[in-house]
């Protein structure tokens, strides 16, 4: 990442995840809809008061992180749903089948189930994907829109892990919670010794000229260096370096970066080489990867190493 005037490390101040569902990768396995049953360990990943970041202990867990992506995704932003998706008012994939769902539960807002009793609510999402899991099932999610696997063969002595399914419910949307997340996540990183981890952002809109300041932006300040590029699959490729550095309003391009983006940025991750449409889902999809060696030590720091800021 570069450390000039406008380093994006040194303009973010916020950020809150959300990520789009996109395609599924061409020409993977598609595994049954039908979940496997998480580990039911029952231990916390971290705290902060009423709120509890954990993994999913059943099935039912994980149904409830689906209707809240739904609502996320579908009901309050411009995701289009299929009658099934219509039918059970739950964003599901088959990759939820085999993957891990981290959970953000609130304690202080109880919700009855069907048999009438009362549970935490769940006001936040991520869904982590392993490189060995991944390899089980047909690869990761990622591949129908970037060339990952090219990366992944030149590194064949790290562990690569996928984020995706991001979402976190408006009234959350601060940075206790989205603290909360992350804790979360880089307790799961040392857990499973993860090196890399990568997925897909988006920005709303479908038309990179309208976009030309944001691609631009991060091409010039955030793009991969040439160790860790990775270009979009070729039929689906859109040019980034639309306009020269020299013509971009830094700070303002910054600004209008969604808020993942502008997350992923201040953690220390970089960007891809090329965009991809999602006409289906009305966003430009960028690549992120974050290679743990590389990721902003402040924020290692913040979390601790072992991941003790939040342990309860």
């Amino acid at each position: 990442m570069r450390q000039g005037l406008f380093s994006p490390r040194k303009l973010v101040r916020k950020f809150t995840p959300i990520i789009r569902p996109g395609p599924a990768a061409p020409g993977a396995a598609r595994p049954a809809h039908t979940l496997r049953t998480p580990a039911k360990t029952g231990e916390t990943l971290g705290r902060i008061g009423s709120l509890e970041v954990r993994m999913a202990r059943n099935l039912k867990e994980i149904k409830k992180a689906q209707r809240l992506r739904y609502e996320v995704f579908y009901e309050e932003m411009s995701a289009i749903a299929d009658p099934t998706t219509i039918a059970t008012r739950r964003d599901a994939d088959p990759f939820d089948a085999y993957c891990d769902h981290i959970l953000v539960v609130d304690h202080a807002s109880m919700k009855r189930n069907k048999l009438g009793r009362l549970k935490p609510q769940i006001v936040g999402t991520y869904r982590l994907l392993r490189q060995e899991v991944a390899d089980r099932h047909g690869g990761f999610y990622t591949s129908g829109e970037y060339d990952i696997q090219k990366l992944i063969d030149a590194n064949p002595g790290k562990r690569f892990m996928e984020l995706g399914r991001s979402c976190v419910l408006k009234p959350y949307r601060n940075k206790k919670t989205v603290e909360l997340l992350w804790h979360g996540i880089w307790a799961y990183v040392l857990r499973h010794k993860i090196d890399v981890m990568l997925g897909c952002a988006s920005i709303e809109g479908t038309d990179p000229d309208q976009l030309a300041s944001q691609l631009s932006f991060l091409h010039h300040n955030a793009r991969a260096p040439e160790e860790w590029r990775v270009r979009a699959v070729a039929d689906r490729y859109v040019e980034m370096n639309r306009l020269p550095a020299e013509e971009i309003k830094s700070k303002e391009a910054l600004r209008a970066l969604p808020p993942l983006v502008k997350g992923y940025l201040r953690l220390g991750a970089f960007i891809g080489d090329g965009a991809v449409i999602d006409h289906q889902f009305g966003t430009t999809d960028v690549l992120i990867i974050m290679p743990v060696s590389e990721l902003n030590t402040r924020y290692v720091n913040y979390y601790g190493a072992d991941a003790s800021r939040y342990s309860s």
